[in-house]
């Protein structure tokens, strides 16, 4: 937490971009505080006394979340174009999709479904529990995380909604794979822009494929096991049949570095990952064009990190399929290892930022926590961006702000915040007035029942 608001200036300015009425925008700033300076487990409670000298109550912040007036409009598109403005490097634009799960146990709680299996085993096989288990649910989110050439991370999200939500909310439902083609569709990059869409098996979908068409942009995705080739009905042959005669492949050796390359940049790595010392990965692939069904001419790169390839099995070998026919098969496995990328922004969205830590039973507050969640990020990513671009920065400070995840920006934005407060306090401690206003500040940092009377 901070003592005063004035500590966060830069944060403030920053959101006076998002177009929401000043009671809105205080709001979410200390949303926002809270997610980046809370102890311990993130709540509305964290977030209400971010600004100590301005407490707010927590059920006043869970009403706010609660009201979808404020939510209308898109008020992290203009936190995004800020960021995107400062991007000034050329080069490839890589968008990963994928879907993260918060879980929820709530009976009440709005939008939630079991990803578990609830059908009953056979008798034979049946398991009689002795204990009974309190029922699992969760919520859903459809993400598109956009890197930039100089590696700046843009967050776009979608929640899923099911079918029973949008029949009492009267919206349309989408599966994972229609958000994702509508985010693909929505990105806001210029035409010129050259993109590269990444994302897992689920997304190997019509619709993904379609929307990246759409917008002309290449794709990597790893083969659904039902993909067949192309070819008279009855004769069809799957796509994973290549791997039975596995070891009769022409393969090619290929050696990555995660530190060096084109795309070291992408991943920000730490600076203990860094140097000549790193090993490189091998893997071992082949590579051929061949018509799919459904999807068209494709490249096929069928890839191995087994050393030993007689022992390689099938689920040894990963498959990867790009529209991308003129490009080399150590860029399309180069690419793909940066899918991983947003596995990583999800733990550090869960675990440094407390994004799945809510407890709202109306739908509606969940968006609200996940929209400022997003707006934290936008925020921090802007801000590392603006430290780059200044032209006293040291050599090792540039380095220090390239690796940074959200976890060290936090820390940092805490270590400015702490500076700004100290200057506060030793200019107020220099006149009679400044010390009296300090003093107000300190009782109304207490709650409203244990403020002494004067």
């Amino acid at each position: 937490m901070i003592m005063v608001s004035d500590s966060a200036k830069e944060l403030k300015s920053f959101l006076n971009r998002t177009g929401l009425g000043e009671f809105a925008r205080l709001m979410v700033m200390r949303l926002v505080l809270g997610f980046m300076l809370h102890r311990g487990r993130m709540s509305c409670s964290q977030a209400a006394g971010a600004v100590r000298s301005e407490p707010v109550h927590r059920s006043q912040l869970t009403r706010f979340l609660a009201r979808p007036r404020w939510q209308k409009n898109d008020f992290n598109g203009p936190l995004r174009q800020a960021l995107l403005q400062l991007e000034t490097g050329k080069g490839k634009f890589i968008y990963i999709i994928d879907a993260t799960l918060c879980g929820q146990s709530g009976k009440k709680t709005q939008n939630t479904y079991s990803t578990g299996n609830r059908q009953r085993r056979s008798r034979k096989g049946r398991r009689h529990g002795k204990y009974k288990h309190a029922r699992r649910s969760c919520h859903s989110f459809t993400f598109g995380l956009l890197i930039t050439p100089s590696g700046y991370r843009l967050p776009f999200q979608i929640p899923h909604y099911t079918k029973e939500y949008c029949e009492r909310k009267q919206i349309t439902h989408r599966t994972t794979a229609e958000s994702a083609a509508d985010l693909i569709r929505s990105l806001p990059l210029p035409e010129e822009a050259e993109v590269i869409v990444l994302g897992d098996t689920a997304y190997d979908a019509e619709v993904v494929h379609a929307a990246c068409e759409d917008r002309n942009y290449p794709w990597i995705f790893p083969v659904n096991p039902e993909r067949v080739y192309a070819g008279p009905q009855g004769r069809r042959s799957k796509v994973r049949s290549r791997l039975k005669d596995w070891t009769s492949l022409s393969l090619k050796t290929i050696r990555l570095c995660a530190s060096t390359g084109q795309y070291a940049g992408y991943r920000r790595l730490s600076r203990w990952r860094v140097g000549p010392k790193m090993k490189p990965r091998t893997y071992y692939a082949h590579q051929e064009k061949r018509d799919v069904r459904s999807v068209g001419r494709v490249q096929l790169v069928f890839s191995t990190m087994t050393p030993d390839l007689e022992k390689a099995t099938p689920d040894n070998v990963k498959i990867l399929m790009t529209n991308a026919l003129g490009m080399s098969v150590s860029e399309v496995i180069e690419l793909y290892t940066l899918r991983w990328q947003i596995e990583l922004f999800f733990k550090e969205l869960k675990s440094t930022l407390g994004f799945d830590q809510y407890r709202f039973q109306p739908f509606e507050a969940v968006e609200g926590w996940v929209n400022t969640a997003i707006a934290t990020v936008l925020y921090l990513e802007w801000h590392r961006a603006k430290q780059l671009q200044r032209r006293n920065l040291s050599r090792e400070a540039k380095r220090w702000w390239e690796g940074q995840r959200l976890h060290g920006l936090c820390e940092a934005f805490r270590q400015e915040a702490e500076c700004q407060e100290l200057k506060y306090v030793s200019e107020r401690l220099k006149t009679p007035g400044g010390i009296a206003k300090l003093k107000r500040l300190v009782q109304n940092a207490f709650a409203k029942e244990y403020r002494t009377v004067g």
